[in-house]
Order: structure tokens, then C-alpha cells, then sequence
């Protein structure tokens, strides 16, 4: 036996006393972190063990780590397998069978109701819409994911109560396939809906559904601008599905924020996960996902409890494909791509857009709003931007441009 043969015996046998520790003091965190970092380095035997102790560790009912740790054990399996994009796509649930869709927009709307950030988004793009378009006659709306309309129903009611009359609003909004499943049926259901609404509160109203067309292809013709209308675009929780420049040679990502400037719109309002994943390297990616959504769960679980059917669906249907597609898959199938509001800022400043600071009444109304969840979520307000947080983590950026 020679000396080098020695010392990688004594390696080896450091490794899995290492391994043995870890496993034995039940440390989940530290545990996923070094099998994906095995992963990385390509040591197959060492994760396919690892991954045998972790499921073990894991439970979809259990700690907030542990439920975080079952889809990203599901994730480290898939990549071994190269089949992220397979599981991606079946916890999409995109078979269109109507009373599973029924179900998905009960566990979307339940996440909607429970925790605060989609509502976060929706009044702070809302507001800066509201304040930049005050004085408009004719205002066109394009939302690049408009999901149920749910967004608009405040501004439709807001508007109708503005002094002198509401102006004429046209909505155009962009469909994506999760939001089409869900609903059962194409965007003419969200256009009936906002529709007599706006009748109700008698506010002239347009819709304008584009359809079959993923946002990432949208081209100025699909939008049917007229002349004299406000135009106001709105970006909540989408762009970061854009592909850009780390994906192929088409950066959708800065040619649709070139494309937004050239319509001259009134306001341009972003709302991102603050989560930096886009082209970070797997292992750093992976450590990235684990804090970001470990909070996510921290906060699900103030809200409901642990045994509860509904919240195990909610994090099944609507978080952990989310984990799974940023784990396990690589290329034009990693579709959760997410930036920190630094780069979304650097983006925009480079597509000609300047900053729209976001009012004080808005931030007070988001105060107001925080004041029904726990004690735990923060607000911070930052070079006209708001960050909306859990603890000492923010989790959802929201700021306007123009």
C-alpha cells in the first residue's frame, strides 16, 4: 500500500464519521446542505446513502424544516435522476381534470388569505398605479399575469369612488397555464368577472384577453394599444420566469422591459420574490432556496396548524414545485428564476426607466394590512422600494418605475 493510499483511507474514513455525526445529532439543514454538496462534486454513492438517512429525517407534516426537507430531498432525487422537469410538471398538476383544478384554486386562495404577500403586491402596485394615473381619463392596464383578476377588484372599486368619476379602464391581461388549469377555463371567465364588476360600480370597462401566447413571446400588436390611453404595466411574481441571458441567446427578461419603455407607459410596477437563484451555481442555489423558503414555511406555520389537510396542500401544490424546479432542473426547464431587487433595479435603469418612489399613504395601508398576521412579518422601506419580511429575512420586494 502506498503513502497517497493511506491518506485517502483516513479521508474516507473522516468523511463518514463526519456523515455518522450529522445524521446522528438529526441536524436536517446541515444534512441536505452536504448531500447537495456531494451531489455537486458528483459523489453518487455517498448521496444515494444520504439520501436514504435524510428520508427518514423528513415529514410533510412535521417542523417547518421538515416539511421544507421532504421536497427538497424529492428535488436532490429528481436531479439525480434528471427528471425535474417530470416532477415539475405533475406537481403542476397540469392534466386538466375540473375537480382537481377546483382544488388548486382553493389551496391558491387559501395562501392568499393565510400569509400577507400576495396582497403585499397586489396594494403597493395598486397604489403607484392609483397615484400615477389620478388624473387620466382613459387608462389601459397590462398585467402580464393576471392569474383570477383578483388584483383588480380593489382598483375597479377605488377608482369608481374617485372624485369627478372613474375613468374608462381597459384591462389587458396575459394568461400563464398554472392560472388557466386552476380556473378551469380560459381568460374570458376573469374578463366576465372584472366585467360586471366595473357594471356594478359603474365604471366603463374593456377587457382584452391574450391568450396562447406565453408572456416571455408578447409583442406590441398582441396588447392593442390605442391612442390617448394612460398606460399602466403591471409585473407581479412574473419576470422572474422570463428567461434572460443565462438561459440561450433570446434574453426575453430585457427585451420585454425594452419593449414596455417603448409604449411610454405612466408607471411600470415590479414585485419579486427577493431570492437570488437565477444564475447562482446548484450548490449555492440550494443552500439560497433552503433560507428563503424555510421562512416561507416558518410563516405558514404561525397560520395554520401543523395537521391541518389544507395547509399540507397548500404546501404540496403551490410551494414545493417551486423547490423541486429550482433544485432539480438546469437550462430552459428551470423556470424559477429568481433576482434580487438589485438586479431587477440594474435591469431597468438599463432599459431607460427611472424610479417611481411608491407614496407614504401606500406604506401605511400595508401597515395596516400587516397589523392582521403575525407580529413577525416586517416592512421596510428602501430607496423607494418596500421589502416585506419574516424576521430578519426579506421575502417580497415591491417598487414602481417609469
Amino acid at each position: 500500500m502506498r503513502a497517497g493510499d493511506n491518506n485517502q483511507t483516513s479521508t474516507e474514513t473522516d468523511k463518514w464519521k463526519f456523515l455518522g455525526d450529522v445524521i446522528s445529532r438529526g441536524d436536517l439543514r446541515e444534512g441536505l446542505c452536504v448531500c447537495a454538496r456531494f451531489l455537486e462534486d458528483g459523489d453518487m454513492f455517498t448521496v444515494d446513502w444520504l439520501i436514504g438517512e435524510l428520508r427518514a429525517m423528513v415529514s410533510v407534516s412535521g417542523e417547518p424544516i421538515q416539511r421544507l426537507g421532504a421536497y427538497a430531498v424529492e428535488g436532490l432525487v429528481a436531479r439525480l435522476a434528471s427528471s425535474g422537469s417530470a416532477i415539475y410538471k405533475a406537481l403542476r398538476c397540469k392534466e386538466p381534470v375540473l375537480p382537481a383544478s377546483m382544488e388548486l384554486l382553493s389551496y391558491m386562495h387559501l395562501l392568499y388569505e393565510i400569509c400577507p404577500y400576495f396582497k403585499f403586491g397586489y396594494m403597493s402596485a395598486n397604489g403607484a398605479i392609483a397615484e400615477a394615473i389620478k388624473e387620466e381619463k382613459r387608462i389601459h392596464i397590462i398585467d402580464f399575469q393576471i392569474s383570477q383578476g383578483t388584483q383588480w377588484i380593489t382598483l375597479i372599486k377605488a377608482l369608481a369612488a374617485q372624485p369627478g368619476g372613474p375613468p374608462h379602464i381597459r384591462i389587458t391581461g396575459i394568461d400563464d397555464s398554472t392560472s388557466a388549469y386552476a380556473r378551469g377555463g380560459g381568460l374570458n371567465i376573469v374578463g366576465k368577472r372584472l366585467t360586471m364588476l366595473a357594471q356594478e360600480y359603474e365604471v366603463p370597462f374593456e377587457f382584452n384577453a391574450v391568450s396562447g401566447v406565453p408572456s416571455s413571446e408578447i409583442q406590441v400588436e398582441n396588447l392593442k394599444i390605442q391612442p390617448g390611453e394612460a398606460i399602466a404595466v403591471n409585473f407581479a411574481l412574473t419576470l422572474h420566469h422570463m428567461p434572460d441571458e443565462s438561459v440561450g441567446t433570446q434574453n426575453h427578461r430585457d427585451r420585454l422591459l425594452r419593449m414596455v419603455k417603448g409604449l411610454s407607459p405612466k408607471v411600470v410596477t415590479l414585485v419579486e420574490q427577493e431570492s437570488n437563484t437565477n444564475t447562482a451555481p446548484f450548490f449555492a442555489r440550494f443552500v439560497e432556496t433552503l433560507n428563503y423558503y424555510s421562512a416561507i414555511f416558518e410563516s405558514i406555520d404561525v397560520a395554520l396548524p401543523r395537521e391541518h389537510k389544507e395547509r399540507i396542500n397548500v404546501e404540496q401544490h403551490c410551494l414545493a414545485r417551486e423547490v423541486v424546479n429550482i433544485i432539480a432542473c438546469e437550462g430552459a426547464e428551470r423556470v424559477e428564476r429568481h433576482e434580487l431587487l438589485g438586479k431587477w433595479r440594474s435591469r431597468f435603469t438599463m432599459a431607460g426607466f427611472k424610479p417611481y418612489p411608491l407614496s407614504s399613504h401606500v406604506n401605511g395601508t400595508i401597515k395596516a394590512l400587516l397589523g392582521e398576521y403575525s407580529g413577525k412579518y416586517t416592512l421596510e422601506e428602501k430607496d423607494g422600494a418596500l421589502y416585506l419580511g419574516w424576521m430578519d429575512r426579506h421575502l417580497v420586494s415591491s417598487c414602481a418605475w417609469r
